[in-house]
C-alpha cells in the first residue's frame, strides 16, 4: 500500500468528497486538488450581462462556490488553481504538444490533431468516425478533422486575452486542466473525477494533451458523478426548477441535505424532492439525538471507572458494523451502505438508554462508551460529525420551525393547550392540535415529564412516502 494518494477533483457530490477524509482513515497521505476555470466562453458571455469584468465575476462565484462547500461541511483542497493563473503552464504545455508534433497552427488558433494519437477515445469508448461535426464538436473549416479541439483561440474583440507566441488570445477549454494538473501532480497520479457529462469531450482530451506532452501519463482512477434530477425530472434552468444550495439549505440544515446526497451512489443520478429531502432531515435528527442521549448518560458517569471489557453482543454489532464501513466504502465508496448500516448500533443505543431489559444489562455504560467512538469515528469520516450534538439538535429544529412558519413559542404554547384540553377531558380538541402540528412536520411527544416536539416529516410527505414504496 503507498503511502500517498494524489487526486484532481472538480465540483462533485459530497459523497465523492468522502473519498478525501476515507483515505486519511485508511491511513493514506492525500494531495487534493480542485481546479477553477475562470476564462471560458458562458463566463465571458455572462460577465458582458452583467457589464462586469469576466475574471472578477468568477473569483465572485469562485468565492460563493467555496462558501457552499463549507456550509456541507467539504474538507478544503490541497491546492485550488484557476486558469488566470496558470497562463505560463498551459503556454509552456500547448508548446511541448506543437513540438512534439500533436498540434497545428492556424490563423493564430492552435488545434490537436486527434488522428495523431491512436488512443483517442479510449476512456469514453467512442470511434473517432462517430464525433461529427455540428454535435459534440464545433464546425470549422480550417481543421483537419472535425474532432480536433482548440487548444489556444485568437483573441475576439471585447474580450480578455493573454500574448503568445501564436499571438493575443486565451486557452481552449480542456488545456487549462492538464496544465493544472501536471503542475501541481505531475502526470501521473491516482484520481481524477468530474460530472459524468465530462467523460466526453473533456475528459477523453485532458488524456490526449497530456500524454502527448509526457508519453507515461496516466491517472488511475476515472470517478464520475451523476446528475441531479427534481422529481425524476432533469434540472435545468429552462424547465424552471433549478435551485442553489443556498435556497436548500434556507429551509433545511447543510448536514441534512449532505446526508441527502450522501444516501445515493455518487455515479447514480440523485433526485432532488421535497419528500426525500424531508426523510433525510428526520433521519439525522434521530441519530444526533440517539448520539447526544449517549453523550449524556456517558457524562453522568467517572470515565475512569469504565472497565476495559465489553459484552461479546456489543463487540459482534461493532465489529459487523465496522465491516460493513470498510467493505462499502473501499467498494467504490458505497456510502448508502454504510448510512443503511448506523441503524443496528443506533437501535442498540436506545435500548440500552430506554428500554427496561437494556438498562439492566451488564457493563451498559462501558457499551454505550463504545457504540459512541464507533460512531463518531464513521459519521466523522463521512463528514456528518458536528462540532456538538445539542447546537445542531438545536438547529434542526429552527429549521423545522421555519419550514412549519411557527416560533417556538407558538409550539409551546399549542403544547399548553392540548395539555389543558387532555386535563379538562377534551380528547378530541387535543387529537386535532396534535394533528394539526404533525402536519406541518412538528411532532408531539408524551412522557412523565411532561410533553416535548421534535421535528418530524409532515404527515402530506409521510403518505407520499407510502405512495412511493
Amino acid at each position: 500500500m503507498t503511502s500517498a494518494i494524489s487526486a484532481m477533483l472538480g465540483s462533485m457530490l459530497p459523497s465523492m468528497f468522502c473519498t478525501g477524509r476515507y483515505l486519511r482513515h485508511l491511513g493514506y497521505q492525500v494531495t487534493y486538488v480542485r481546479n477553477f476555470t475562470d476564462v471560458d466562453d458562458k463566463i465571458i458571455s455572462r460577465a458582458k450581462e452583467l457589464g462586469e469584468d469576466p475574471i472578477s465575476l468568477s473569483r465572485r462565484y469562485c468565492e460563493e462556490f467555496n462558501r457552499d462547500m463549507v456550509y456541507l461541511h467539504c474538507l478544503p483542497p490541497s491546492a485550488e488553481p484557476r486558469v488566470s493563473d496558470h497562463m505560463p503552464q498551459i503556454l509552456d504545455m500547448i508548446k511541448q504538444i506543437i513540438e512534439n508534433g500533436y498540434a497545428y497552427i492556424v490563423d493564430g488558433d492552435v488545434y490537436f490533431s486527434v488522428e495523431k494519437f491512436p488512443d483517442y477515445g479510449r476512456l469514453s469508448g467512442r470511434k473517432l468516425e462517430d464525433n461529427r461535426a455540428g454535435e459534440r464538436v464545433a464546425v470549422d473549416s480550417r481543421k483537419k478533422h472535425p474532432a480536433d479541439f482548440a487548444l489556444w483561440k485568437t483573441a475576439k474583440e471585447g474580450e480578455p486575452f493573454w500574448d503568445s507566441p501564436w499571438g493575443p488570445g486565451r486557452p481552449g477549454w480542456h488545456i487549462e486542466c492538464s496544465a493544472m494538473s501536471a503542475a501541481y501532480l505531475g502526470y501521473s497520479f491516482d484520481i481524477h473525477g468530474g460530472g459524468m457529462d465530462l467523460v466526453f469531450p473533456h475528459h477523453e482530451n485532458e488524456i490526449a494533451q497530456s500524454c502527448a506532452v509526457c508519453n507515461h501519463s496516466n491517472i488511475s482512477y476515472w470517478i464520475h458523478n451523476g446528475f441531479v434530477t427534481v422529481d425524476s425530472e432533469k434540472m435545468s434552468k429552462s424547465l424552471g426548477n433549478f435551485f442553489t444550495i443556498r435556497q436548500v439549505i434556507d429551509l433545511y440544515h447543510p448536514l441534512a441535505l449532505r446526508l441527502f446526497l450522501l444516501g445515493t451512489h455518487y455515479q447514480s443520478p440523485i433526485n432532488y424532492a421535497d419528500v426525500l429531502l424531508e426523510s433525510a432531515s428526520d433521519r439525522i435528527f434521530y441519530i444526533y439525538q440517539t448520539l447526544h442521549d449517549c453523550e449524556s448518560a456517558l457524562s453522568q458517569r467517572d470515565v475512569v471507572t469504565l472497565k476495559d471489557t465489553i459484552p461479546p453482543d456489543t463487540v459482534n454489532i461493532i465489529n459487523n458494523f465496522y465491516n460493513v464501513f470498510v467493505t462499502s466504502m473501499s467498494d467504490d465508496l458505497h456510502t448508502p451502505v454504510v448510512l443503511a448500516a448506523l441503524s443496528d448500533p443506533l437501535k442498540t443505543i436506545n435500548d440500552l438508554l430506554h428500554t427496561r431489559k437494556g438498562k439492566k444489562q451488564e457493563l451498559r455504560i462501558e457499551s454505550l462508551a463504545a457504540f459512541g467512538k464507533i460512531l463518531g469515528n464513521v459519521l466523522s469520516t463521512l463528514g456528518l460529525m458536528p462540532e456538538s450534538y445539542s447546537e445542531i439538535l438545536q438547529q434542526l429544529r429552527d429549521k423545522a420551525l421555519k419550514r412549519a412558519k411557527l416560533t417556538e413559542d407558538q409550539v409551546l404554547q399549542k403544547i399548553d393547550e392540548r395539555t389543558a384540553a387532555r386535563k379538562n377531558k377534551e380528547y378530541e380538541r387535543s387529537d386535532i392540535i396534535r394533528k394539526d402540528l404533525a402536519a406541518v412536520g412538528i411532532a408531539l411527544m408524551d412522557s412523565p415529564d411532561g410533553t416535548t416536539w421534535r421535528p418530524a416529516v409532515p404527515l402530506a410527505i409521510q403518505e407520499q412516502q407510502v405512495s412511493i414504496t
